[in-house]
């Protein structure tokens, strides 16, 4: 099986590659550095927006594909164009060549819970719930979700769309993601430091760590797609967790005070990703998909992946 996976150097991307790897896949990943992408994927450095790179990531073949790479949140706010060439045009282009070289291959497209735009409906997030995006990243999951659901009701591929909750905990730096304080609160009570939190303590959130993350991709890229929607979109099953509870967890398991952290909420922040109401997910639990299953065990996974 060889598979291709964008992003490959990024966040889940490592996880997931390391996993196919040892699972003995064969992997091809693309990612802007090649020093980030596991030791043993065969390893293509270049942009996505680029055809001569996605044409060297195909040359020797694609059972099938996962689409990780993006431009985020706060960077496709930043630089709209941007965003649209990669999280749109680019990948749009790929999805049809690598149908070209293999028709009707499994593709497994990481969208985000940013495509159903705040506020949330306040009596919860289900299966039935409209997408209605208001930042531009929102946007331009939503979209592609429909052209993954688009080719492959013409069978050019066999697409299964996963929308991601938070996941933590991510490296610590510039990410280009608005909701980079929730990994920010590990680092620093991981080092014993004072940490100042942008939303309030009783602000909820929708977590998984990047561990069950990547093992959810890995679950995608073999399940029956006769499991999925119409829409070919699931939301990935997720704890709803507090930000009190989520640094209380973190201190205890970290053996620090809780009292490290402080909250000064940002209004908009807080309204954009953390208050995230009651969710429901039985579409993706029926496909296979899980979260981690109790906050101790999703706090203990991100923190050991840091």
């Amino acid at each position: 099986m060889t598979i291709l996976v964008t992003g490959a150097g990024g966040f889940v991307g490592r996880q997931l590659v390391s996993r196919l790897l040892t699972k003995g896949c064969a992997v091809t990943g693309i990612d802007t550095h090649t020093d980030a992408i596991p030791v043993g994927a065969r390893a293509i450095v270049g942009d996505l927006a680029d055809s001569a790179v996605r044409a060297a990531a195909l040359a020797d073949g694609c059972t099938a594909l996962v689409h990780l790479a993006t431009v985020p949140g706060g960077a496709a706010e930043a630089d709209p164009a941007a965003s649209r060439r990669i999280n749109i045009d680019a990948m749009y282009d790929l999805l049809l060549e690598s149908s070209a070289v293999n028709p009707g291959l499994r593709v497994v497209y990481a969208s985000s819970i940013a495509v159903f735009g705040d506020p949330l409906p306040a009596n919860g997030v289900d299966d039935a719930t409209p997408l209605s995006p208001k930042m531009i990243y929102g946007g331009h999951k939503a979209m592609m979700e429909d052209a993954v659901a688009m080719l492959s009701n013409r069978g050019m591929i066999d697409g299964v769309t996963i929308r991601l909750p938070g996941i933590l905990a991510r490296p610590k730096g510039p990410s280009g993601m608005k909701s980079a304080f929730m990994s920010n609160l590990f680092h620093a009570l991981r080092a014993g430091e004072a940490f100042t939190c942008p939303v309030s303590a009783s602000g909820m959130i929708w977590a998984q760590s990047v561990a069950r993350c990547a093992a959810n991709f890995a679950h995608a890229l073999t399940l029956d797609s006769g499991l999925m929607p119409p829409t070919r979109a699931v939301t990935l099953p997720a704890q709803r967790v507090s930000m009190g509870e989520l640094a209380a967890e973190i201190a205890r398991q970290c053996a620090v005070s809780p009292d490290l952290v402080t909250y000064v909420p940002d209004a908009a922040l807080e309204a954009a990703f953390a208050a995230q109401p009651p969710l429901a997910t039985p579409a993706a639990e029926r496909a296979g998909f899980a979260h981690d299953g109790n906050l101790a065990t999703l706090v203990a996974s991100a923190l050991a992946t840091l």
